[in-house]
């Protein structure tokens, strides 16, 4: 399952992403926001999809999206199992090398900084890419997992 989640900056973005998925036969589910709201807040939204990502994170992912995606990552990135990316552009190896090396399970866009075009590249790239699974990667995640257990 692909969680989905914005605030009024990612809202029209959420949506077009929910419809590719649904076209490259992704499951997703939308977390919100559901209707516009200049007013609204994303760590509102943002954490009900980091919930369910850290409830299974080897098995769900999580796109979300704000105006830099910056602090949309950082919400996500409180959350044990999640480890979320922020991309609003740049080279492509940046999306690879978050699933290959990082095997990151949220992609967290920058809503305002992406075209649609680039935004859908980037999620299809993102979602395709495998994780490589070499024992540097799988030990530095494990790490990861250990700073995160010693902190709760």
């Amino acid at each position: 399952m692909i969680y989905l989640a914005s605030d009024h900056r990612g809202f029209e973005l959420k949506k077009k992403i929910s419809v590719w998925l649904k076209e490259w036969g992704y499951q997703s589910e939308d977390m919100g926001p559901f209707a516009y709201d200049a007013e609204d807040d994303y760590p509102d939204f943002v954490l009900k999809a980091a919930e369910k990502i850290s409830a299974d994170p080897e098995n769900s992912k999580g796109i979300v999206l704000g105006h830099s995606g910056q602090g949309e990552a950082l919400v996500a990135n409180k959350y044990k199992g999640i480890r979320a990316i922020v991309y609003y552009g740049g080279p492509e190896e940046l999306i690879t090398l978050s699933r290959e090396h990082n095997n990151a399970n949220v992609l967290s866009l920058g809503a305002s900084f992406l075209d649609d075009e680039t935004a859908k590249k980037a999620v299809k790239t993102w979602l395709e890419t495998k994780f490589a699974g070499e024992e540097r990667h799988v030990r530095r995640i494990a790490k990861i997992a250990k700073i995160e257990e010693n902190i709760r």
